[in-house]
């Protein structure tokens, strides 16, 4: 996989990208239902952890998935950031931070390599983040890693690009209907973009290959959220 982008390149689009990311209302509109999903995974931790004191939330972009649950929470946890770009993690503070009086930390790194505390977290958020991920020892580290992180009953939940296992369908889910979407959104040479950095970025799985592994991994507990073409949300408890 030389040809994929390095975590340097990935690092540097997103460095010039934090305004896009900042939208509550849309999140990112080349993803489906981004802000249905949104709305779902946070009122989702609302309900099944209601005392919530320790988030983590890794890839946090520009900071909409906790700015959005610290708007449905009563508890005033502590709020974990890591990213790779420190512009977006810059702007994560600055809105998560006046929402809690919980300590806010932001890790500026590779979620992979970043010193974290193990046994310690209520909630992983892990959003648009895991197709970076690229063969499966790689993905075999992270998702052993968000096991060893989370205290007992903790659960992480996903939302992210996903890909499928027989050709014929990614075919017609990613290139035809995923495509005619990014047509839609605003024209073919758009679509042909998107198409393009995907190529350069991104290495996705399917769902029930995250499902496998995270029960492999130790989790006790895996429930699909919500599926459309080429994006799917998930959640695991420990």
């Amino acid at each position: 996989m030389e040809h994929k982008s390095t975590l340097k390149e990935i690092e540097e689009r997103f460095d010039r990208d934090v305004a896009r990311f900042s939208n509550l209302e849309t999140g990112q509109q080349t993803t489906l239902d981004a802000a249905f999903n949104m709305e779902l995974i946070t009122s989702g931790i609302a309900t099944a952890v209601p005392g919530l004191k320790k988030l983590l939330d890794i890839g946090c972009g520009a900071g909409n998935y906790p700015v959005k649950l610290l708007s449905k929470l009563t508890t005033d946890p502590e709020v974990t950031l890591v990213d790779l770009s420190q512009p977006m993690l810059d702007r994560a503070l600055e809105r998560v931070q006046p929402l809690t009086t919980g300590k806010v930390t932001t890790v500026k790194a590779d979620f992979r390599t970043a010193v974290l505390e193990e046994n310690t977290y209520c909630i992983i958020i892990a959003t648009a983040t895991l197709h970076h991920l690229r063969d499966d020892a790689d993905w075999e580290t992270a998702f052993s890693k968000f096991y060893r992180l989370l205290k007992p009953g903790g659960s992480i939940w996903i939302f992210d690009f996903v890909a499928h296992d027989q050709p014929a369908l990614q075919e017609l889910f990613f290139r035809q209907y995923y495509g005619n979407y990014l047509t839609d959104l605003k024209d073919e040479a758009y679509r042909d973009h998107v198409f393009a950095y995907v190529e350069k970025e991104d290495t996705p799985r399917s769902v029930l290959y995250q499902t496998d592994l995270l029960r492999k991994t130790g989790f006790r507990s895996v429930e699909l959220l919500h599926k459309n073409l080429c994006f799917a949300s998930f959640v695991a408890f420990k």
